[in-house]
């Protein structure tokens, strides 16, 4: 059983940062796909950003370039969202996911494993 446990979430002033943590139980870390995901109530499930297994190739969903960054350390067992300059619509609830294997994706169904999630809340 593959365990997802995100950390990190808060509250924050439009304009501030915060980063995002999701630390994979187990050994198949290193060869998964790794992805973020924010649901806002009301809401469907939408894609943040994608990274593949070696950490080398990164996707990100229009909404959040330029402002988001994921990253990965594979001796951790960790995959890293950083999100600065929030915006109020920002606020959600934030799910990392993994699949085994080399590729990436920015669709919900590709993720085998999930996480419970971390709140983000931003105010204005």
């Amino acid at each position: 059983q593959v365990m997802l446990a995100e950390s990190g979430g808060g509250s924050v002033q439009a304009g501030g940062s915060l980063t995002l943590s999701c630390v994979t139980s187990g050994d198949i870390f290193s060869n998964c796909g790794m992805g973020w995901f924010r649901q806002a109530p009301g809401k469907e499930r939408e894609p943040v950003l994608s990274i593949n297994s070696s950490g080398d190739s990164r996707y990100y969903a229009d909404s959040v370039k330029g402002r988001f960054t994921i990253s990965r350390d594979n001796a951790k067992n960790t995959v890293y969202l950083q999100m600065n300059s929030l915006k109020p619509e920002d606020t959600a609830m934030y799910y990392c996911a993994a699949r085994t294997g080399s590729g990436w994706s920015l669709i919900a169904s590709w993720y085998d494993y999930w996480g419970q999630g971390t709140q983000v809340t931003v105010s204005s």
